[in-house]
């Protein structure tokens, strides 16, 4: 006889099923006023962050909470895990799509139809591969995200939208039938998907399926490296990202965060130490490929010429300091888990300012051209030196702290300390002269501005949307200690899957 669920045990739901409820509930009332879709958006995405905090405090007691769907016992039935990281990465996101779904009712979401049924549905298949025990199951909700991003994607339409749109939907349907490619030899191999029923059984695969099994993990490397923009399966996101909406833009700074996070998921749990033959076996892999991609993408934001198109190569320089981190053992674990809120936040921060830049500077908009002062420009240029000083990773905001846990983390590793300071000083370079040419080239000849006729209620929405988000970096900053010690106890919790594979299995080997 099965063991009744407590209230607890369903905590572990909830921020699966509210968005998938709040998104039900917005299509069925598609034709009621915009206000009113915002409003239950809004009062959705507050809910997921309450589920989240309190999915976080259950998970800092060490506990990891496991939801079985139908009551089935894993490996056969499908189950939702929140240990640390799941409960961390729900976290994240949901604080996240607070700030971009108040950013977004500023009037971007009417410029096309379903807007919040779309994000509530991309935030469905967020949390569930967070939550997910399963391979398959993963799949499922990448393929949920990724049809409700290629809709935001191309929301209001235009044809830079559209072709960038195109190059995303071709890469990603590739992606994802390498996935099932993957899926199926791991499963050829292993006999199932369940990742804990993987973790206790990667050290026991046989000599004839040895072959299989790192041909489906390494086939799972490369999907996830596309998912994070990894280089060479990065230079796709650029042009993407600075062509979609601001608040679209914004929440998909998460998403390369999911490739990241499950690499470090399947590294981990699956190809662990204590998985036999196949120990480690993105290791020799993923520190290189993190390096070029942080100098690569530091190169490209040198080259930008605006600033959308800037922050979208500091999102990939982002996935490159954080997969360096999980490169370093342990200690990387921990620190690349406190830098990632901080590099999330700092590349939302960017397009969202890109956006307000956009539309006060009438000529030349985000690009870094000649233009007249913006109105209450000391104000908007307040917050890009706050966003660039963060970006930047200059004390005394988060990335300074994350960037330098990281490299006490790599202590003897002088190929990484170069790649990081050398990339920072090119980050502060290209942040300064992104800052001079907004707002310190003279442009008397010019026309006089119009800040194109925004509403005063949107500009409230707007600023106090970025204010939000810059208001986490500092959130993230005062708690640097809590954060910190929180990331050192997830990272001994994944450096020792035992506990993972018994409270998914029962306590089978």
């Amino acid at each position: 006889m099965s063991t009744p669920l407590n209230l607890l045990d369903h905590l572990t739901l909830a921020p699966v099923l509210l968005p998938f409820a709040t998104g039900l509930l917005l299509l069925s009332l598609r034709g009621q006023t915009i206000a009113v879709q915002r409003g239950l958006s809004g009062l959705g995405v507050l809910l997921q962050v309450v589920a989240a905090v309190a999915l976080l405090l259950q998970a800092d007691t060490g506990l990891i909470s496991v939801y079985r769907l139908g009551d089935w016992p894993a490996p056969w039935g499908i189950v939702l895990v929140a240990d640390r990281l799941a409960a961390w990465m729900v976290l994240i996101t949901s604080l996240l799509a607070l700030w971009v779904v108040l950013h977004a009712s500023d009037g971007t979401d009417n410029q096309g139809s379903y807007f919040h049924v779309l994000v509530q549905l991309q935030l469905f298949g967020l949390y569930g591969a967070f939550l997910t025990g399963d391979l398959f199951n993963l799949f499922v909700f990448f393929e949920v995200l990724l049809i409700a991003s290629y809709s935001l994607m191309l929301h209001g339409g235009g044809a830079a939208r559209v072709r960038a749109g195109l190059h995303y939907v071709v890469l990603n349907l590739l992606g994802s039938a390498v996935f099932l490619l993957a899926a199926g030899l791991i499963y050829a191999s292993m006999g199932s998907l369940n990742l804990a029923d993987l973790a206790a059984k990667a050290a026991y695969v046989t000599p004839d399926n040895l072959g299989l099994a790192r041909t489906g993990g390494l086939l799972l490397l490369v999907v996830f490296a596309l998912k994070a923009a990894l280089l060479p399966l990065s230079l796709w996101l650029p042009g993407t990202y600075a062509a979609a909406p601001a608040p679209v833009a914004a929440l998909f700074a998460i998403m390369t965060k999911v490739g990241a996070y499950a690499i470090l998921r399947v590294a981990t749990l699956i190809y662990g130490d204590s998985a036999g033959a196949l120990a480690q076996l993105f290791a020799p892999w993923l520190l290189p490929a993190a390096l070029a991609t942080l100098a690569v993408s530091m190169l490209g934001a040198l080259a930008a010429q605006d600033l959308r198109r800037l922050a979208a190569w500091l999102v990939v320089a982002s996935v490159g300091t954080l997969l360096t981190a999980f490169s370093l053992g342990q200690a990387g674990v921990a620190a690349g888990l406190y830098y990632l809120p901080h590099g999330t936040f700092a590349a939302a921060l960017l397009f969202l300012l890109a956006e307000a830049f956009a539309r006060r500077r009438s000529d030349s908009q985000d690009r870094f051209l000649a233009d007249q002062d913006m109105p209450h420009h000391a104000l908007w240029g307040g917050l890009f030196f706050a966003a660039a000083v963060a970006v930047a990773g200059l004390p005394p905001l988060s990335g300074f702290v994350g960037k330098f846990l990281i490299l006490r983390a790599s202590s003897g590793q002088p190929v990484v300390w170069a790649v990081i300071l050398l990339t920072a000083v090119l980050a502060l370079v290209t942040l300064a002269h992104a800052g001079s040419r907004l707002f310190f080239s003279p442009a008397s000849a010019l026309a006089t501005h119009d800040p194109r006729g925004l509403e005063p209620a949107s500009v409230h929405l707007e600023a106090l949307a970025i204010i939000g988000l810059l208001g986490l970096i500092v959130a993230l900053t005062v708690a640097a200690g809590p954060a910190y010690d929180y990331a050192l106890a997830t990272a001994a919790q994944l450096a020792d899957p035992t506990f993972y594979v018994h409270a998914v299995l029962g306590g089978k080997p």
